[in-house]
């Protein structure tokens, strides 16, 4: 779907606000246990601010596995963005797909705390990447 100019940047700024509104759901999630669940909301908040920074730059992927490729080959490939940021996608991408679709996998604190922070790097990383380059 083509977007005109104010319709693209209306998306970005939502995108952007609802990859941080999810971040915030985080420490509710921590407080009662709910990992499996904290694991989703991180790589979605992630899932966000990517899909802004490619609807900004005019690209269009129509599936998750999509925004990892797109998100690798014209950022992460072109160095706008670091390989630790990439990686940290993709591990939350694999977190996500095995909370969600495999049975009797756990997830524990453990497995969430290292994330939280990276998380949000990736996200302040896309955010100046969207403000500095606003069409």
């Amino acid at each position: 779907m083509r977007l005109k100019d104010t319709e693209r940047k209306e998306v970005v700024k939502y995108r952007l606000e609802k990859a941080r509104e999810t971040l915030a759901e985080i420490p509710v999630l921590f407080e009662n246990k709910l990992y499996r669940t904290a694991a989703n909301r991180l790589y979605y908040a992630c899932f966000y601010a990517a899909t802004a920074l490619l609807i900004k730059d005019g690209y269009e992927a129509h599936t998750h596995s999509g925004v990892k490729t797109l998100l690798g080959l014209h950022y992460i490939n072109e160095n706008k963005l670091a390989v630790s940021l990439g990686k940290t996608y993709n591990h939350l991408f694999n977190m996500r797909q095995k909370g969600d679709y495999f049975d009797l996998i756990t997830v524990n604190e453990s497995d969430i705390i290292p994330l939280f922070e990276p998380a949000e790097n990736f996200i302040a990383e896309i955010e100046k990447l969207i403000n500095e380059n606003i069409t």
